[in-house]
């Protein structure tokens, strides 16, 4: 697994002067590729560059193009492989390469996220949820709940779990629960859609099923691009420890997620939903 932190020396300034090092997040440039059909003929297109902490590094392709709704499943996904195998890479080890099954639709102009980063307008907020709400798959009901009283356990369990975080202080991490705050997985990043992206795509090979029967815990805010990543997927809880936007709590209401913010060791707040289960 690659690196992801290193020490750097620093000078500590307090009651008195020290020389030390101090370990920091690595961060570098991650270039996703794609190879796509288009009428029999295989094209490629360089899908996204993002900075992102070393490792994981294929979860979180994988899991961009399933949050992102260029895939609705990831059996549409023939290979994916860390570097790549055509054309002129500037890093080999910083990018990866995805092939598509020849029956997969590919649009290059289909990212989500085009439709709304450039939007200033009074509408954008419902162009926002009208663009999500295409690229939702159809999802089985989900019979997922959870106490109150066990809800207040998820941020001390993720504070056990967060192994680079307690180095650095300086990662998101995403992770997913059970309905007795148990952390199933957890997948950290410099970028908060990073790691939820890594979470999402380290179901790539096991299914997808059991993020829909299960929780998910943002260690930061819950913004609308999380919330959207959580709805294409399915996931039908999200807890937050920071507060969300209000256009992630107008997701939440439009796609019947449970979204609950500002979680603490006693206390939260609940936006939306009904799969929280008073004591």
């Amino acid at each position: 697994m690659n690196d992801q932190h290193r020490a750097v020396p620093i000078q500590k300034f307090g009651s008195r002067l020290e020389s030390t090092d101090d370990f920091v997040t690595i961060e570098e440039p991650l270039e996703i590729r794609i190879r796509y059909f288009d009428k029999r003929q295989i094209r490629e297109n360089s899908l996204s560059v993002t900075m992102r902490t070393p490792g994981d590094d294929l979860d979180l392709a994988c899991g961009f193009l399933l949050s992102e709704g260029i895939v609705k499943d990831y059996s549409q996904i023939q290979e994916a492989v860390l570097g790549a195998d055509w054309g002129d890479a500037p890093s080999a080890e910083n990018v990866v390469s995805i092939q598509l099954h020849e029956g997969a639709q590919f649009d290059p102009d289909s990212l989500l996220r085009h439709f709304y980063t450039t939007s200033s307008c009074g509408v954008c907020g419902k162009v926002s949820l009208a663009t999500v709400k295409v690229h939702v798959p159809s999802h089985l009901p989900s019979d997922f709940k959870i106490s109150a009283d066990q809800i207040t356990l998820l941020p001390n369990n993720l504070r056990n779990r967060q192994m680079e975080f307690s180095k650095t202080g300086g990662l998101h991490a995403s992770a997913l629960f059970d309905s007795d705050a148990k952390i199933l997985r957890v997948r950290e990043d410099v970028g908060r859609h990073n790691a939820l992206d890594k979470l999402l795509g380290s179901f790539r090979e096991s299914g997808l099923e059991s993020l829909r029967t299960s929780g998910l815990l943002l260690s930061g805010r819950a913004s609308f691009e999380l919330l959207q990543k959580a709805a294409i997927a399915g996931i039908p809880l999200v807890a937050s420890i920071g507060p969300p936007s209000s256009l992630a709590i107008d997701l939440a209401r439009d796609q019947d997620i449970t979204l609950i913010g500002f979680l603490r060791d006693e206390t939260f707040n609940l936006y939306h939903g009904e799969r929280v289960v008073r004591d």
